[in-house]
C-alpha cells in the first residue's frame, strides 16, 4: 500500500522549541510563505495544534464513552486537498466542516466513542478510526491515499506528532524554519518529540537547500531516510 509523500513543516526558535505563542513573537509570514511553496494541498496538524488555532475551546465529552473498538472510515467529499487533524481520543469539537476552505477530515483511534463519531457524521466531517490503543498512523496514510486521493501532505506539528511520524518511519522531508529567537524554558516541546524508545538510532538526513527567507529566518530542507 501506498502513503502520500509527506513533508514535515515547522518553524521553531534555535533551541528547536516550538511553543506557538513563542514562536508567534519571534516570527512572521515567512511560516506560511514557505509552506505554499511546499505545494502539500493536504494538511495536518495535531489535537493541541489544531485546540491553539482552530478548534472550539471546550472539549466534547461522551455521555456514553465505550469505545467502539473497531475500524471505520467515512468520507464526506472529494476535494484537491484537506485539513486533517489528529485527535486519538476524540477531544476536538468544531465550528464548521472546513478549516480555511479544506475540508476536514478527522483521524481517531478506535478508543473514542460511538456518539463522537455520531457528532462528526452530522456535521459533514469525513474521519478515519483505525488503530485499538492509539492511532495506526501508517494504515491511516494508506486510506488517505487510496480512499482521500492524497498524493503530498504537510505535517504541520506540534512535537509529539512530528515524533510520532518519524518513529512510524512516514517523514518523507523536513522542511525547518529556524527563527531568530531563544526558548530555553525548562520542558517546553522540541520539534520532534516524545519517542519513548531512548536506544533509538537517529535518524540520518541529507541536506536538500537552506535558504534566507525574510530578514533573518533560515529555511533549511532536508530529504529523510526514514522508510
Amino acid at each position: 500500500m501506498k502513503s502520500p509523500y509527506i513533508v514535515c513543516h515547522i518553524v521553531a526558535s534555535i533551541d528547536g522549541r516550538i511553543d506557538c505563542s513563542m514562536v508567534d513573537k519571534i516570527s512572521g509570514d515567512e511560516y506560511y510563505d514557505t509552506l505554499e511553496q511546499l505545494n502539500c494541498p493536504t494538511q495536518l496538524e495535531g489535537r493541541i495544534t489544531m485546540e491553539h488555532y482552530s478548534a472550539l475551546k471546550e472539549p466534547f465529552v461522551a455521555t456514553d464513552p465505550t469505545p467502539v473498538r473497531m475500524t471505520s472510515v467515512y468520507k464526506t467529499v472529494d476535494s484537491e486537498g484537506y485539513m486533517v487533524a489528529v485527535d486519538t481520543y476524540g477531544k476536538l469539537r468544531w465550528p464548521a466542516s472546513e478549516i480555511d476552505g479544506a475540508p476536514l477530515v478527522c483521524i481517531v483511534s478506535e478508543q473514542v466513542s460511538q456518539e463522537y463519531l455520531e457528532m462528526l457524521k452530522n456535521q459533514g466531517i469525513s474521519y478515519i478510526c483505525i488503530g485499538q490503543n492509539a492511532i495506526d498512523l501508517p494504515k491511516a496514510m494508506e486510506i488517505l491515499h487510496s480512499e482521500f486521493g492524497v498524493k503530498r501532505m504537510a505535517v504541520l506539528g506540534g512535537g509529539h506528532i512530528n515524533g510520532g511520524f518519524l518513529a512510524a518511519g512516514l517523514i518523507d522531508e523536513v522542511s525547518l524554519l529556524l527563527a531568530p529567537g531563544i526558548d530555553g524554558r525548562k520542558g517546553q516541546t522540541s520539534v520532534f518529540d516524545g519517542i519513548a524508545d531512548m536506544n533509538r538510532i537517529p535518524t540520518r538526513l541529507s541536506l536538500e537547500s537552506v535558504k534566507r527567507v525574510g530578514d533573518e529566518t533560515l529555511w533549511i530542507r532536508y530529504k529523510t531516510n526514514c522508510q
